[in-house]
């Protein structure tokens, strides 16, 4: 074995979770170490949808004009469609990602930001490339054997895979974001619930030229029906756009999963001349390949030196495009906390709270994609595809819903409403943005929390309150409209509050001396720096105007206060003592520290 590498923290993945954590450590000044088994970064496109919560991060990160630069607008994304194949009849539509008109204000009032399409592919190289030049040490055609930890750290033993050299990296910490097929959350003991391999799925990259059949109804997924079908199957299929309007994914269903079908190039360009309905288009297909539907999921995402993200802990279905999203948001939310503990400016306790809030998203996220693969039966029932065994039947009942007869306008009626039901699939606004995490790192204030108004799945409800994402508005820097998030994050804490707060200042010099945790601070009003002119941020902060929202790091509100009082640094203190996991005498030694001030 050879001599052991170290580093503070060993990333074994570069997908959305490793290459995130790796980029957020390297931002904050961490010694940071990323591998990947494979020569580069994923070839294929696999996930796509990004939505605003994730460009978000993107853009705290450094890296959100470059991704919009590659992606897709959200403008090409909305016309979902129903059809027998691209050149056959279409069934129906639905706008999705947000583009529905009496939809598309609730997403422009929630994030400066817009959903928008950037394939895996192109996304990865964006994050791993983002790491390497902040000084984090990437290592591909290496791969993770094994692991022991210890009181001090952990051991990794991995293997160069170009020369078959083993060797050990000793870290601090180690992250499992290794996929689906995770031996790092096996090695950790990570208990899971839910099953794998529940159906199975053909994926075929290939280009042509499909603008005829689809520019005039901009979409992501076109859904395809074909009961029957000459090349068998599940008779379902979705041609998915990865380039507008010539590189593409086609998925076919199979039913078989411990049986997948042998696939050629013959093979591939039957499924999809099927699905394109037109065998006179060329076609260069890319690459092919199977995989299983998963329903599973890490009810713990720890154990000791060992943390867990990404798709290793959430294993699920594509349907509501939640996995690389909730993969990013898994690594920023356990970055700056890590980055803390490392400089010894937070207690070892702090890492707890990743388990606390980001356990119940990886549940959510399997659960919800899983549930939205309920939404299309309803779709083939209006269709009668269940009415019948008999595929020819199946395609009759299909072609029937152009008659007019009073059958068929009850049929079209129903097949309208159950495509309106599949709403849940695509602009699950709630599933992405409305997360309130309640853990040691979120500070109470004695009130509780405010109830949904509307279906907190399908809607975002903006708060305040501690535990929740810091509501968007407009607000003025010098002059220029700037959004609220932007005032925050860069790995530090932010404090907000307005006319009359002016004692948060002081409050928050002394604490973050104390802690040797910087606090920035924005009193925001008529005649400061950060203006609220149309008087967004009076609507969003649900304080006094001299009360203050202590923002996290990852942009999440840890504390709140709704007024200013002559115990501000107290309060303050606690707070942050609180969040940080810091013992308890040091807040009283943060108040000594103001008297002792005072005095002098």
């Amino acid at each position: 074995m050879d001599v052991i590498t170290k580093a503070d923290v060993l990333v074994v993945g570069t997908g959305p979770a490793g290459g995130t954590m790796a980029l957020a450590l390297a931002r904050l000044g961490v010694d940071v170490m990323v591998i990947n088994k494979y020569p580069w970064t994923a070839p294929t496109p696999r996930a796509h949808i990004t939505n605003q919560r994730t460009v978000e991060v993107l853009r705290d990160l450094g890296l959100a004009d470059e991704a919009l630069a590659l992606a897709a607008p959200n403008d090409l994304m909305g016309e979902n469609t129903y059809c027998t194949s691209l050149a056959g009849d279409e069934l129906g539509r639905l706008r999705t990602w947000g583009t529905q008109p009496h939809r598309r204000s609730d997403y422009e009032l929630a994030s400066p930001e817009r959903i928008c399409d950037l394939p895996q592919n192109l996304l990865e190289p964006l994050l791993a490339g983002g790491a390497a030049r902040q000084g984090a040490r990437v290592r591909f055609s290496t791969e993770f054997l094994r692991c022991e930890q210890d009181g001090e750290g952990v051991t990794s033993w991995v293997r160069e895979r170009d020369t078959g050299r083993e060797y050990a990296i000793r870290s601090k910490y180690l992250i499992g974001a290794d996929g689906a097929n995770s031996l790092v959350v096996d090695q950790a003991g990570l208990p899971l619930e839910g099953k794998m391999g529940v159906s199975g799925s053909i994926n075929i990259v290939f280009e042509a030229d499909l603008s005829r059949f689809v520019a005039h109804r901009p979409s992501v997924l076109y859904w395809i029906f074909q009961p029957g079908s000459s090349v068998g199957g599940m008779g379902i299929g979705v041609v998915r756009m990865v380039r507008p309007w010539h590189k593409w994914l086609a998925i076919w269903g199979y039913e078989d999963v411990a049986n997948p079908p042998k696939i050629d190039d013959e093979f591939a360009k039957s499924i999809l001349y099927n699905l394109i309905g037109d065998d006179q288009v060329d076609i260069k297909i890319e690459s092919f390949s199977t995989w299983t539907v998963n329903d599973m999921y890490a009810t713990k995402l720890s154990a000791g030196r060992i943390y867990c993200m990404g798709d290793a802990v959430h294993r699920h279905p594509p349907t509501n495009g939640l996995g690389s999203n909730h993969s990013i948001q898994d690594a920023y939310n356990l970055a700056w906390k890590m980055a803390l503990v490392l400089g010894g400016k937070a207690g070892p306790d702090l890492l707890e709270s990743y388990n606390a809030e980001r356990a119940p998203i990886a549940k959510q996220t399997v659960t919800r994609a899983n549930k939205s693969l309920g939404c299309f039966p309803p779709i083939l029932e209006a269709l009668g595809l269940f009415s019948t065994d008999d595929p020819a039947q199946m395609r009759r009942n299909m072609a029937s819903i152009k008659d007019s007869t009073p059958e068929a306008a009850d049929r079209r009626a129903a097949l309208r409403i159950a495509i309106d039901g599949s709403d849940f699939v695509y602009n699950c606004h709630g599933v992405e943005m409305n997360q309130r995490y309640a853990s040691h790192a979120v500070v109470g204030d004695g009130t509780t929390p405010p109830q949904y108004d509307r279906d907190p799945e399908l809607f975002y409800q903006p708060t305040s309150f501690p535990g929740a994402r810091l509501p968007h508005g407009w607000v003025a820097r010098n002059g220029a409209q700037i959004s609220t998030l932007a005032l925050c994050g860069g790995g530090e804490f932010t404090l907000l509050t307005g006319l009359g707060g002016e004692a948060w200042v002081e409050a928050a010099a002394t604490v973050s001396a104390r802690f040797g945790v910087p606090i920035r601070v924005h009193v925001i009003g008529p005649g400061r720096p950060i203006e609220d002119p149309h008087g967004d941020f009076a609507r969003i902060r649900e304080t006094s105007e001299h009360g203050a929202i202590l923002v996290r790091p990852d942009v999440y509100v840890g504390w709140r206060a709704d007024s200013v009082s002559a115990d501000a640094t107290d309060r303050l203190c606690s707070a942050m003592a609180t969040i940080l996991a810091l013992p308890a005498e040091t807040v009283s030694e943060c108040a000594d520290e103001m008297v002792v001030g005072t005095a002098g």
